[in-house]
C-alpha cells in the first residue's frame, strides 16, 4: 500500500500482524497544509452595542477538559468585539486562577500548554477584561488567595448568585460553563 513512508516490515521490530495493521490504511493520507474544512462563516460577525456585557461562569478544572480554556477564549473574543467582558471562576473552576501553576517551578511549563490558562487570563486582564474568583472555591481545594494571578478579584461565596443577577439585569449575554 502506498503512503508517504515506506511500509514497515517485521524486521523493523514489528511482528507481521503489527506491520499489516499499521499499513492497512495508509497514513497520513494528506500532506500538511491540505484544506479539509471550508471557511464559510454562517452568522454575521456581530459587535457589541453600546453598553453590552458578556458574562461567563466557569466551573471547570484547569487541564481536565477544554471547558475552562475555551470559556476564556470566548470571553476574550467578546471583549475584542467591544463587550464589557467578565469571567467568574467558582467551585473547582477557582483553580484556574492560580499563579502558582508550573513544574518543577512556578512559571515553568513541564509540557506544552501547561500554562495556557495562565497566559490566556493574563491577556484577558491586560486587554481590559474582569476576572472574579470565589474564595470558597479556592478553600475547597487548599488554594490560597495570595496565589491568585495578578488582577484576579477574589469574591465572597454569596457573590456567585449576585454576580449572575447583576449581569442578567444589565442584559448581559451569559455563558455558563460546567464540568462534571
Amino acid at each position: 500500500m502506498a503512503g508517504p513512508h515506506p511500509e514497515p516490515v517485521a524486521s523493523d521490530g514489528l511482528t507481521d500482524s503489527e506491520a499489516r495493521s499499521l499499513w492497512e490504511v495508509p497514513h497520513p493520507v494528506l500532506p500538511d497544509g491540505k484544506r479539509i474544512y471550508g471557511e464559510t462563516k454562517v452568522f454575521p460577525d456581530l459587535r457589541a452595542t453600546e453598553g453590552a456585557s458578556y458574562f461567563t461562569l466557569v466551573h471547570g478544572i484547569a487541564h481536565e477538559s477544554s471547558v475552562s480554556f475555551v470559556a476564556i477564549l470566548q470571553a476574550t473574543r467578546a471583549l475584542r468585539k467591544g463587550f464589557e467582558s467578565a469571567l467568574y471562576f467558582y467551585g473547582p473552576g477557582s483553580l484556574n486562577c492560580l499563579a502558582t501553576r508550573g513544574f518543577p517551578t512556578t512559571g515553568s511549563a513541564a509540557f506544552p500548554g501547561e500554562l495556557n490558562i495562565n497566559s490566556a487570563l493574563a491577556t484577558f486582564i491586560a486587554e481590559g477584561g474582569t476576572v472574579y474568583c470565589c474564595r470558597f472555591g479556592l478553600s475547597l481545594h487548599g488554594a490560597r488567595e495570595e496565589d491568585l494571578i495578578a488582577g484576579v478579584i477574589p469574591t465572597h461565596p454569596l457573590d456567585v448568585q449576585d454576580a449572575l443577577i447583576h449581569y442578567a439585569r444589565k442584559g448581559a449575554i451569559v455563558n455558563s460553563t460546567w464540568m462534571f
